[in-house]
């Protein structure tokens, strides 16, 4: 009996620690909410990560160089699974993305992808296209050093393709053939 009672102690300590450990986390949000999402995430003490392009945005009169998310939509949270209910009511968010009804947590390596890319002179583009598996390469000289992604072809340019699985989407940039190396 004090055998099995330990048991199910161990087992509810495990649930308890499982609960509380923090992993990131993407979540959708309304269309053009997520600068909101963020602010008002930051405001009730998530940890936030909103990766955002400068971009010129071109008006009838002026030219202007604006902020905007590099993905549509989605805002990533560090957070354990006892403060989902706080993102979940925070205005703005719509959902988790999840995997077989549950959020799906996105590994930290992506996360540092993401940041080196908006923290960097490259040019992105944002694509939802499944691309044919190619070589894996890492970014061995220029700004992005230590990126790694799939190496693809198109045109005459080549590109590295980041591929962040849980959400479907891809970042193409163009990095000069020199600066790649195969993994």
């Amino acid at each position: 009996m004090d055998e099995n009672g330990n048991n199910i102690k161990e087992e509810l300590k495990s649930i308890r620690s499982e609960s509380s450990e923090e992993k990131w986390y993407a979540i959708y949000t309304r269309p053009r909410a997520e600068k909101l999402v963020y602010q008002r995430l930051i405001e009730v003490r998530i940890e936030t990560f909103l990766p955002l392009q400068k971009t010129f945005r071109k008006w009838s009169d002026r030219k202007k160089l604006v902020e905007k998310p590099l993905l549509s939509s989605y805002v990533f949270v560090k957070t354990s699974k006892k403060k989902f209910p706080v993102v979940y009511k925070t205005m703005g968010v719509v959902k988790f993305v999840t995997f077989e009804g549950l959020p799906v947590s996105i590994p930290q390596n992506q996360i540092d992808n993401l940041r080196l890319l908006i923290n960097s002179d490259a040019e992105i583009e944002v694509s939802s296209e499944k691309f044919a598996a190619g070589d894996n390469v890492e970014v061995i000289s220029g700004s992005l050093v230590g990126l790694t992604g799939e190496l693809i072809r198109i045109g005459n340019h080549n590109r590295v393709v980041v591929r962040i699985d849980k959400l479907d989407q891809n970042l193409i940039l163009k990095i000069p053939k020199a600066f790649l190396r195969r993994l």
